[in-house]
């Protein structure tokens, strides 16, 4: 139990998800980050480790919540699935996050699906063995209000970017929020460090993997950006940041 929180502790990660500024999703703590020696291992007290193969579900939409997950080890996508049965990434999670909000302490039901986007390490710890060390511990009251308020502005900033921002802003926003966030200078190119289909793209902004493939091939053929095999290439950053103004 121990060493997969200690990974999660001293993970540094951020996230993807649709937003306006990328500086929601720097680098940010941990949960245990700033606990004493003492809460932490009352944390590890109560959690054991769940291991995820790609696409298995950490739980359903409308299953009973039962506590958090956090996250030691891969990614995790957290979506919503309308009645029509059209899905919308939230988020990707890493390392340093967790997924299980907004009832922590287990007692609702999940208003999203989460599921590993590949092979994941996670911790689970139950809510009212959590709720309990919450009244015990200020230090850990406080870290689980940080770690919420943290998704509630990242939710916010998706919220704000649906409702102000046309489909294609959105895309140009997120393509730049990646280069930003993850992206490697290599010959005169900004690399995406991380593949995404048109499909991932499409969940992110709200859109449809047509309309998305539409509008990168059109962006490429402008010189915009590159695409291979789910790779983005960003050649041409301010003509996208423009648009954005």
């Amino acid at each position: 139990m121990e060493p997969a929180m200690n990974r999660a502790n001293s993970a540094i990660a951020a996230g993807v998800m649709l937003a306006e500024s990328d500086n929601l999703v720097r680098p940010l703590p941990g949960l245990l980050d700033g606990l004493n020696r003492a809460d932490c291992n009352r944390l590890r007290a109560i959690g054991r480790e769940k291991a995820l193969e790609a696409g298995q579900l950490v739980w359903s939409q409308g299953d009973t919540q039962a506590g958090i997950y956090p996250i030691s080890e891969g990614r995790i996508r957290s979506y919503y699935a309308a009645p029509s049965g059209r899905e919308v990434t939230l988020a990707y999670w890493f390392p340093g996050n967790f997924v299980g909000g907004p009832d922590i302490f287990g007692t609702g039901p999940h208003m999203w699906s989460s599921v590993a986007a590949e092979p994941s390490l996670l911790t689970f710890m139950p809510g009212l063995a959590l709720r309990r060390l919450a009244l015990e511990s200020p230090a850990i009251a406080v870290a689980l209000l940080d770690a919420l308020a943290f998704k509630a502005r990242c939710y916010s900033a998706m919220a704000q970017m649906l409702g102000t921002r046309s489909v294609t802003e959105r895309l140009h926003s997120l393509l730049i929020f990646l280069s930003h966030v993850y992206g490697v200078k290599r010959d005169g190119e900004v690399v995406i460090g991380m593949p995404f289909t048109h499909g991932d793209l499409a969940n992110l902004i709200g859109s449809t993997r047509q309309w998305v493939t539409v509008q990168l091939a059109r962006l490429q053929e402008d010189g915009v950006i590159k695409y291979d095999r789910s790779v983005i290439s960003i050649l041409d950053l301010s003509t996208l940041e423009q648009e954005m103004e």
